[in-house]
């Protein structure tokens, strides 16, 4: 049963209004770092590809084409150390909010199920439960919920968004033993990934929930979802996908079929050509990694401190304070960020710092916050 919208939280960001003004009021205009949606160019390999592929008069399949799947899963072999996806067992989405929103749904799920995810964590995994009728419960140790037959839905999200920390291998291969005791599904968000800071995950990767050596090389009760909007500038596009368990991924297209939800075919096409791309995936995260400098080295001379923030597009900082005193501070320098309060009662005081902002914007940014120590 569906819920009836009064039923839901309000929109977190519709709050920042006020700040936003505040901030619009500065001399040299606001410097917006609330909302990690990208700035620049989407590559010229993606536009190229979406243009070829615009003459589309016929319907696209919901499964995607071949071409598409076939090019997730060498990405994942590639990219991610996870070989031998079967390309059946994987899925296009319409961006992944969508997904996080609709998967309790999807999977059935309603009254009495449970639908566990990190304390501090995208506000979207607790309304996608409210959504189906189920209870969220915010938990990050696996013992708290371990035993609950209730669990039915584990939602991991590394690197986390907000605080950019990365879940070891032997974090996740617990929450997966623990989910295949009771039945439960886990569904991973990972659409950070690509965007790793510290040195270990420079140099190793960010582990997947399908890596073989978190799934003991089953992806039995395992999702993994991921979106093209970080790495390669396509949140317009909205071009997202999950994959993992083959029944699981079978049941999710057979529901869509009869809902339409279909991914455009040329969006699909210019996933296939950004997934076979590298190349402008690292020119990106050298950008950001720039950006990430600057700021950081900003907000630790104002006194900051910056906690995580492995990998991902956000600098998760704190100055002891409950976060909207910490917004007053920024607001006052013409810069917003996203009051830790978004994602949970633990990150009361706690501000998320975005990368995403022209190299200008961050310049100015920094120059304000080190003046405002």
């Amino acid at each position: 049963m569906g819920l009836h919208p009064g039923s839901l939280p309000d929109f977190p960001w519709d709050s920042l209004t006020p700040y936003i003004e505040r901030a619009s009021a500065h001399p040299d205009g606001i410097v917006n770092l609330s909302v990690g949606t990208p700035v620049d160019p989407t590559p010229v390999v993606v536009r190229e590809a979406l243009a070829a592929a615009s003459d589309a008069p016929g319907y696209p399949t919901t499964h995607g084409t071949l071409a598409l799947r076939e090019a997730i899963a060498a990405w994942f072999a590639r990219r991610r150390s996870v070989p031998g996806i079967d390309p059946a067992a994987v899925l296009p989405t319409m961006g992944s909010k969508e997904l996080v929103a609709l998967l309790p749904g999807l999977l059935g799920l309603g009254e009495g199920d449970v639908v566990v995810h990190p304390t501090a964590a995208y506000p979207t995994y607790d309304v996608g439960a409210r959504l189906a009728g189920a209870t969220p419960l915010a938990a990050d140790a696996v013992a708290d919920w371990a035993n609950n037959p209730a669990v039915k839905l584990v939602w991991v999200n590394s690197p986390s968004n907000p605080t950019g920390a990365v879940a070891s291998r032997e974090y996740l291969a617990d929450v997966v033993t623990a989910a295949r005791a009771i039945g439960a599904v886990v569904a991973s968000d990972e659409c950070y990934a690509e965007l790793p800071w510290g040195e270990e995950y420079v140099r190793d990767g960010v582990a997947s929930i399908l890596d073989p050596a978190v799934c003991a090389g089953s992806h039995d009760g395992l999702l993994a979802v991921y979106s093209l909007s970080k790495q390669s500038n396509l949140a317009g596009y909205r071009a997202a996908f999950t994959a993992g368990d083959p029944r699981v991924i079978a049941g999710l297209l057979e529901t869509r079929k009869h809902a339409g939800m279909i991914v455009p075919a040329p969006v699909q096409a210019a996933m296939v050509a950004a997934l076979g791309d590298d190349a402008h995936v690292e020119v990106q995260r050298a950008i950001y990694g720039a950006r990430r400098e600057v700021l950081l080295k900003a907000v630790l001379a104002a006194g900051f401190r910056v906690e995580s923030s492995d990998a991902g597009l956000y600098l998760w900082a704190t100055r002891d304070e409950n976060c909207w005193q910490t917004l007053d501070f920024l607001a006052d320098h013409g810069i917003v960020a996203a009051p830790g309060e978004f994602y949970g009662e633990a990150a009361a005081n706690y501000v998320r710092i975005a990368l995403t902002a022209t190299d200008e914007r961050i310049n100015a940014a920094a120059r304000r916050i080190v003046k405002a120590r």
